[in-house]
């Protein structure tokens, strides 16, 4: 008999709601396109990556497995073939890993990498009013999640607001 995995769906759907929020598309004027909120769910769960090791807090790998399965599932609904999904998948998991270690350029504090920023927004290059609203932003989630309690953090962030 199969034992199907039930995947919990709370980081996803929280980091989603965050990357769906006006701010970004309103007053940054950032394009609302899949790979957007992809970046932007990137960007968030980056940070809360970098509050867990901070406070010491063992990362649970279900997480990540739970937010890449729902990803793909969303690829599968919007029509992409087997092949297309694989190398998508592929290639998200690179611009994940590569916004998780350039985010932070400092050491001791979370200043986000403006250059990191630029790669994934082109138009926030083009606008530094909107980066340094972007960047204000992030360090302020920052903040934020560092003062929750890492048991409840992926449960709370949905409460961020800016």
């Amino acid at each position: 008999m199969f034992i199907k995995k039930k995947h919990n769906l709370d980081l996803y759907n929280n980091l989603l709601y965050l990357s769906r929020k006006i701010f970004f598309y309103r007053d940054l004027s950032l394009k609302d396109t899949f790979e957007t909120r992809i970046y932007l769910m990137f960007f968030h769960y980056s940070v809360i990556l970098i509050v867990f090791k901070k406070k010491e807090y063992k990362k649970d790998q279900d997480n990540y497995n739970n937010l890449f399965f729902n990803i793909e599932n969303n690829l599968r609904e919007l029509g992409f073939g087997d092949v297309s999904v694989n190398k998508k998948m592929k290639d998200l998991n690179k611009v994940f890993y590569d916004i998780l270690l350039k985010i932070n350029k400092e050491k001791t504090n979370f200043k986000i990498n403006i250059k990191l920023v630029a790669k994934y927004f082109e138009i926030l290059r083009q606008n530094d009013a909107n980066m340094e609203k972007f960047q204000l932003y992030f360090e302020k989630f920052y903040k934020f999640c560092f003062d929750l309690s890492c048991e409840n953090m992926i449960k709370d962030i949905k409460n961020y607001k800016l």
